[in-house]
Order: structure tokens, then C-alpha cells, then sequence
């Protein structure tokens, strides 16, 4: 049997289906809506679909965001597809069909202020996405947070996947854990803007109308039958192994080269404890500071961040600290301070998103803050109530705020306990 055979059947079994990868239109919306937390996109936004398909995500970006969408993929039937289906919807005008590989774009840096990737980085490899699809990232500017790169990975969703399992996709593609993934973008150079664990009713809506067009399929045409054999294989994997591995939502910003995050040293507390006391007109937050710090069940040295100006100066602070969620562990943002000269210029933003990259790599899963309710949710919070805790103290609902920071859902519930120095 040739391979063009085998790669015939295989397209043959997909050619009409509603998707290619796991995925739904609410996933979609929800990557969007994600995508859209640092910062409304432009009017008309330039959107790049990477490994489109037939175009699903393509015709829902352009629908709902007026976006002029250049859509991608090496298969021309599929590229043919989404144009009958755009003309048919209105959207003619609005997609741009263009067959090239993913590794080897031929658009010019800064070209698009989304790059849109579902269920297809895996044809490249996770971090060669990451490195190669940054460039084409619209730049950071004045008023402007820059481009926006939005993937779908499949990992893992245990630390111990079964034998049966790990052999399956040791064959096909090596997964890693969301840990390792986040690191992998973290150490790219971007910021994770939020995460979406797709649910398993995604799987279905891929998997429900490939079996049934397997089922139905000739198995005697030229390397059907093979096509088949590794149809039905993947799914009964899926099907007894499923609750080990799943598609996870990547939203993903570069960082703002205008500030260099990192770690505080023994060297910036004098600046640190300067620059609190400035920005808040006081020495109450300082002094919190000071008392954390000395607290060793509340202080986790590695969530103490900076921001430097551009003179090597620190211009914004954030820390994060050890609460409790009823008898589980949490993690709490505060305080944040920005130099009174560099406020308003995405200092603070740089050094928040920094910290919060940190947490996430230190294993952390919630991370809560009282704080501006129309501050905060551009980083992921939410109103904490939303998830069943609660402070111990009066505050409005839309104040006391909670972020997930796996995306998981799989937060502590109840009242939320602060060190002894917050004073609550």
C-alpha cells in the first residue's frame, strides 16, 4: 500500500465532518473571550487561523468579531471548503484562504493581532509554536498590548498515566503536563493571559461523527482499512484512558520588553519598601510587607517580583503570598505598587502578570485579591463568590476576587484564612 493511499483514506474519513480535533464553538468563544482580557481587540482585528481545517474556528472568529481572518492549511480540500462555506455565510469578503506549512509562513513579522491555533500545534510541535508564530505577533505600542497567540495542546491531566496510555502517544506525540507546557511559554517569553481544560463534551463532538463515518466507511478501498485501524485504536484509547490526558487552552501574550521582570533580591528591599510607601502615600502597606516577610508560614521568597524601569530602577512591586481556603492552601496578591512616575504606563501590569507566571510555575492553583474590580479581571479574577469562598470580613462581592490558575475548576471552597499581619 502506498502512502498516498493511506493519506487518501485518511482525509477520506474526514472530509464533511463538523470538526478535525476536539473542540466547540463554545471553547472557541471562550478562548476569545480570554484572549480579550488585556485588552479589547482593534476594530477590524487581523487574525491568523493556523492549520484551519475546513474552517469551523475561521467562520466563528470572522462572524463574531468582524475580524479579517487569513485561514491556513496544507490540504486544499479543506481550504475549498471553507471558502464555499464563508460565500455561503456572507463571509466571503472577510476569509482568506492561503496553503502553506505552519512551520514556514511566508507573512511578514507584526502582521496579525491574533494568531488562532486549535487542535493543530501538535503538526509542528508545541515549542516551535511558541518560538516561530511569535514574530507575526502584532508589537507592543502605546494604548496597545500587542498581538495575542491562542493554542490548543493535548497533555497530560495526571502525573501517573497508565502504560497503555503512555505507550499509545509515546508513538504518535510525546504530552506533558500543563506544568511543563506553561513553563515552555514562560520561558518563550510570554505571559499566560488564562488557560480553558477543554471538557470532555469537546471529544464528542469530534469523535461522535468520526466513528459513525467509520463505521460506515468501505474497508476495502485503497488504505481504508489501516485508516480505520488507527481510527478505531485512537478512540478506544480515548474511551478507556480519557480521564489521563485532555485538550488544554493556551491564551499567550509576550511580554512587554519595556520592563524586565523578576525576582526581588536582598539588594531591593531599601527600593521595595521606598517605592511601597510612595505609591500608596503611607507606610501602612510597607510595614505588611515587612511583617510578611517575617512570617514563615505566609512568605514564599520565590513570589516576591519587580519591575525595572528602563535605568535599572524598580518602578512596580507585587507579591504574593500564603493564605488558606478553609483547611486547603491558597495563595493571596497583595500588596501591588507602582512608582508614582511610572504609573499608568504597564508597569504594574508587567510585574502582576510576572508574579502570577511564578505562581503558576510554582504549583500554585488559586491565587485570590481584594482589590478594583475594573482592574483586576484583566488579568483572569473573577468574583470569588463564583467559586463558594468567602472572606471572613465585609467586602462587596466584586471586590474580593479569585483566579484559577490551571483552569482546572479544581479550586478549595469556604472562608478565606490571611496571615496574622493583614490584620483580619
Amino acid at each position: 500500500m502506498s502512502d498516498n493511499a493511506l493519506y487518501d483514506a485518511f482525509f477520506a474519513l474526514h472530509h464533511g465532518l463538523p470538526r478535525q480535533g476536539p473542540g466547540s464553538d463554545a471553547t472557541t468563544r471562550r478562548l476569545l473571550s480570554l484572549a480579550t482580557l488585556a485588552g479589547p481587540l482593534p476594530e477590524r482585528p487581523r487574525v491568523l487561523d493556523l492549520g484551519c481545517g475546513p474552517g469551523r474556528s475561521a467562520l466563528l472568529l470572522a462572524g463574531d468579531t468582524g475580524a479579517e481572518v487569513t485561514a491556513v492549511d496544507l490540504h486544499e480540500p479543506f481550504l475549498a471548503e471553507l471558502r464555499r462555506a464563508a460565500d455561503a455565510r456572507g463571509l466571503g469578503d472577510a476569509v482568506r484562504t492561503v496553503a502553506a506549512d505552519m512551520g514556514r509562513l511566508p507573512f511578514p513579522d507584526g502582521s496579525f493581532d491574533l494568531v488562532w491555533a486549535e487542535s493543530s500545534a501538535y503538526a509542528i510541535g508545541f515549542d516551535r509554536a511558541l518560538r516561530s508564530w511569535r514574530r507575526l505577533l502584532a508589537p507592543h505600542a502605546p494604548g496597545s498590548g500587542g498581538g495575542t497567540l491562542v493554542l490548543t495542546e493535548c497533555e497530560w491531566t495526571t502525573d501517573s498515566p497508565s502504560r497503555e496510555a503512555r505507550a499509545f502517544w509515546d508513538r504518535h506525540y510525546a504530552l506533558r503536563t500543563t506544568a511543563a507546557n506553561t513553563a515552555a511559554a514562560v520561558a518563550a517569553g510570554y505571559h499566560v493571559i488564562g488557560t480553558h481544560r477543554q471538557p470532555e463534551s469537546d471529544w464528542d463532538e469530534y469523535y461522535g461523527p468520526l466513528g459513525a463515518r467509520a463505521a460506515a466507511a468501505d474497508p476495502a478501498a485503497p488504505g481504508m482499512a489501516e485508516a480505520l485501524a488507527a481510527t478505531r485504536a485512537e478512540i478506544a484509547v480515548r474511551r478507556e484512558h480519557g480521564s489521563e490526558y485532555g485538550y488544554t487552552g493556551y491564551v499567550l501574550r509576550p511580554a512587554d520588553p519595556r520592563w524586565r521582570t523578576r525576582p526581588e533580591t536582598g539588594a531591593d528591599l531599601p527600593a521595595v519598601r521606598a517605592l511601597t510607601t510612595a505609591a500608596f502615600g503611607r507606610e501602612a502597606e510597607a510595614r505588611l510587607v515587612d511583617a510578611l516577610r517575617e512570617d514563615a508560614s505566609a512568605w514564599l521568597p520565590e513570589l516576591s517580583y519587580v519591575a525595572e524601569a528602563p535605568d535599572g530602577t524598580v518602578a512596580a512591586y507585587a507579591l504574593i503570598t500564603r493564605c488558606r481556603v478553609g483547611d486547603e492552601p491558597a495563595a493571596a496578591l497583595a500588596p501591588v505598587a507602582v512608582a508614582p512616575g511610572y504609573q499608568r504606563q504597564g508597569a504594574g501590569q508587567a510585574v502582576v502578570r510576572a508574579v502570577l507566571d511564578a505562581a503558576r510555575l510554582a504549583g500554585e492553583r488559586l491565587v485570590l485579591v481584594l482589590g478594583h474590580p475594573e482592574y483586576y479581571p484583566r488579568f483572569g479574577f473573577t468574583p470569588a463568590s463564583r467559586f463558594g469562598i468567602r472572606p471572613s470580613f465585609d467586602v462587596p462581592d466584586d471586590a474580593m476576587m479569585a483566579l484559577d490558575l490551571d483552569g482546572s475548576g479544581k479550586v478549595p471552597l469556604g472562608t478565606i484564612h490571611y496571615p496574622r499581619a493583614f490584620g483580619v
